[in-house]
C-alpha cells in the first residue's frame, strides 16, 4: 500500500502531528524538519486554496512526513480537486451523520465504487500518467478522516465509525465545546469526558481516533486513551506564542497579548 500513514493507523500505530495554519509552503517546509510524523494542511481555518495546499505538498514532499489535508468542505468537486493533486490523507469537518460518513467514501472512490471523476491522466496523483496502474490502486491509497465536533456527531459516532472505509474519526475540541455550550472552554470538564468516552468509542470500533490539543499531559492522556493521531501544536500558535514571550522578556507586548498567551495551550 502506498500510503504510509494509512498503513500506520491501520497498524494502530500511533502518530504524532503538526498542524500548519501559517498557509505558507516556507513555513510548512520548516517544520516537515522537525521530526513530526505528520503535518494537517489546514484548509478550513487558515487561508489556503487547492494552489496553495498543492505548493504545500510539494514543499514537504522531500521529507520523512506525511500531509495530511484538511477540506474546507466534503462537496465532491473540492474532494476530486484535491485527490487528483495527490492528497492522500483527507480529513473532512463537521460529519454529524452515517450518511454523510457515506457520501464522503463515495467522493473519495472511482466508479463502480464511488463518484470520484477519472481525470487521472493529466493530474499529480498519477505521476501524469507515469503511474499506469493508478487507477488500479487509488481507492484503496486514500486514507478519510472524518470530524466528529457536534453533539449530534457524538450521539452518532458509533454508526459514523462503522461506515465502511472511514479509517478514523477526529474529534474537534473547539467546535465540540461550542456545541456543548461551552464555547471557547475546550478544557472543560464536561467536554474532557466528551472527548474521553469518544475516543474509548472509536477505539472499540476499530477505526483509529484522532484529535488536537496543544497541552502536553492532555495530548498524552489521548494516546494513553489509544488515540492513533494527535496533533500536538499549531505552527502559528507555536510562532506567536514565542515572539509574545520574547517581546515580555523587554517589557514588550500588551496585557491582552500576554493574557491570550497565557490561555492558548488547549486550543
Amino acid at each position: 500500500m502506498n500510503n504510509p500513514f494509512k498503513h500506520a493507523l491501520a497498524q494502530r500505530q500511533q502518530q504524532i502531528g503538526l498542524w500548519l495554519s501559517m498557509a505558507h509552503p516556507y513555513s510548512a517546509e520548516a517544520c516537515a524538519t522537525a521530526g513530526f510524523q505528520w503535518l494537517l494542511i489546514d484548509g478550513e481555518h487558515a487561508p489556503n486554496d487547492v494552489r496553495s495546499i498543492l505548493a504545500h505538498l510539494q514543499s514537504i514532499a522531500a521529507y520523512p512526513v506525511q500531509p495530511v489535508v484538511r477540506a474546507v468542505t466534503g462537496e465532491p468537486a473540492l474532494i476530486k480537486q484535491l485527490l487528483d493533486i495527490g492528497v492522500q490523507n483527507l480529513l473532512v469537518p463537521m460529519v454529524d451523520t452515517p450518511e454523510q460518513a457515506r457520501a464522503l467514501v463515495s467522493a473519495t472512490r472511482y466508479p463502480p465504487e464511488g463518484v470520484r471523476g477519472v481525470g487521472a491522466a493529466v493530474a499529480r496523483a498519477s505521476r501524469w500518467g507515469a503511474r499506469s496502474g493508478y487507477l488500479d490502486v487509488a481507492n484503496d491509497e486514500v486514507c478519510l478522516l472524518v470530524q466528529a465536533e457536534t453533539r449530534t456527531a457524538l450521539d452518532n459516532l458509533e454508526a459514523i465509525c462503522a461506515v465502511e472505509g472511514v479509517d478514523g474519526v477526529f474529534i474537534g475540541p473547539a467546535d465540540l465545546a461550542a456545541s456543548m455550550g461551552h464555547r471557547g472552554q475546550p478544557g472543560h470538564p464536561h467536554v474532557q469526558a466528551a472527548i474521553d468516552q469518544a475516543i474509548r468509542t472509536i477505539v472499540a470500533s476499530g477505526k483509529a481516533a484522532g484529535t488536537l490539543t496543544g497541552d502536553i499531559a492532555l495530548a498524552r492522556r489521548y494516546l494513553e486513551l489509544g488515540a492513533s493521531f494527535v496533533a500536538v501544536g499549531i505552527d502559528i500558535t507555536l510562532m506567536v506564542l514565542a515572539a509574545r514571550r520574547l517581546a515580555a522578556e523587554f517589557g514588550l507586548g500588551t496585557a491582552e497579548a500576554q493574557g491570550a498567551s497565557r490561555g492558548s495551550a488547549a486550543y
